[in-house]
């Protein structure tokens, strides 16, 4: 996007900002391509991230090749955009590339999800929110779609029955009609627009059994932010804005992007800053409270923790990519049963935040991948993680 104007063939478009090379410059000028709703930040309540860099240049890691790569390798291998380590609340390691800021606000993707499932959590504790009921009795224009016989809880843990193939490289399908539906995609030429609540009612088919196994289906996550909205009668963006951003004390708003009717898509589209995302975490070692005030209930993060179920994970779609790993999936977080356990968000393209709130450790990292999964960069991803952990716990 270089020049007054770019040259067409390097323009950034609707039809070409998730893939590489526009992404590097797209993911962080989301809002410039999609339509989106502000979640805004209270500037008079910003916590103030104290800077402590400690020296981490000498970290080594090796690729599955056998190649050894400093930390700045790593980070280029992996695409990193921006990355931010937090050790005991203050920043210890942080990094920006492909023309981010520390005031840019990249898009999280499916990390988006589990910030959801913290303001599910807050929603439950108040009241106001139920996981046992049924989502037909809250929007009730669901009865005939597969959606009928599952509850809130389902769909936080990703366990509905509802048939969808979450194939990301697919061309053609149910993906690219959901994409279509969120604004995402481009409308082929005579095709008639749509939109997420439109959609869901065309989701007829199921593939299993409601509370079975695990199965990854990110329309999911976008009824749940309709769910959301119809409990409280109030946008999910405002709601974000009013029970996390604010009283985290974020130092920027985020935003998400919505479809052409306004609704949120709270599967993949909320955008922040890499400081701000890893102010969640840190609400999350903070045992859910800041300054005396509890944000979201201890025993919500305790039963993201430890109430998973590893057998239901073991049988979905997701565990090949973390392959003899232990984990489980609960109200949209995952967690690696390791002691300490980590919890951790994932998006596609490479976007994450991970938590050991034992070691009082918080890494959230952003980048512009090519592939949306990729095995090798989630393995190196991995490995420095658990690189940078064992660094700052024994530091």
């Amino acid at each position: 996007m270089d020049g007054f104007p770019p040259r067409p063939e390097t323009q950034v478009s609707l039809s070409n900002w998730r893939s590489s090379p526009f992404n590097k410059w797209a993911f962080h000028h989301v809002r410039e391509i999609l339509p989106s709703a502000d979640i805004a930040h209270d500037p008079t309540n910003v916590r103030a991230l104290p800077v402590s860099p400690v020296a981490l240049d000498g970290l080594r890691l090796a690729r599955g090749n056998g190649e050894i790569l400093t930390l700045g390798q790593v980070l280029e291998a992996t695409s990193t955009d921006g990355l931010v380590v937090l050790h005991r609340g203050r920043i210890v390691l942080e990094h920006y590339a492909n023309g981010m800021t520390r005031r840019s606000a990249h898009i999280l993707m499916s990390v988006s999800k589990s910030m959801l499932g913290l303001v599910a959590g807050i929603l439950t504790g108040g009241g106001v929110l139920e996981e046992s009921r049924l989502v037909t009795d809250i929007i009730p224009e669901l009865t005939a779609t597969a959606w009928a016989g599952a509850t809130v809880a389902h769909l936080l843990d990703m366990r509905s029955g509802v048939a969808f193939d979450e194939d990301y490289l697919a061309t053609c399908g149910p993906i690219i009609a959901y994409r279509k539906a969120t604004g995402w995609t481009p409308l082929e030429p005579g095709e008639a627009p749509s939109d997420l609540r439109s959609y869901f009612l065309k989701m007829r088919q199921l593939d299993g059994a409601h509370g079975a196994r695990f199965a990854y289906v990110s329309p999911n996550t976008d009824l749940l932010g309709w769910i959301i909205e119809r409990v409280t009668g109030k946008r999910y963006a405002d709601l974000v804005s009013e029970l996390l951003w604010q009283p985290i004390g974020a130092s920027q708003s985020a935003y998400i992007t919505v479809d052409r009717l306004g609704a949120p898509r709270a599967a993949g589209g909320m955008c922040t800053t890499a400081r701000d995302l890893a102010l969640v975490g840190q609400l999350l070692v903070d045992a859910g409270a800041r300054e005396g005030r509890q944000i979201v209930r201890p025993s919500w993060i305790e039963m993201i923790t430890s109430d998973g179920d590893p057998k239901a994970w073991c049988t979905g779609n997701l565990a090949a990519y973390y392959s003899g790993v232990p984990m489980h999936y609960r109200a949209q977080w995952y967690v690696e049963r390791s002691d300490p356990p980590l919890l951790f968000c994932l998006g596609i393209h490479g976007q994450n935040l991970f938590v050991d709130a034992r070691n009082e450790i918080v890494i959230a990292k952003f980048s512009s991948q090519a592939q949306p999964l990729d095995v090798e960069l989630m393995g190196l991803t991995g490995r420095l993680v658990c690189l940078l952990r064992c660094a700052l716990a024994d530091g």
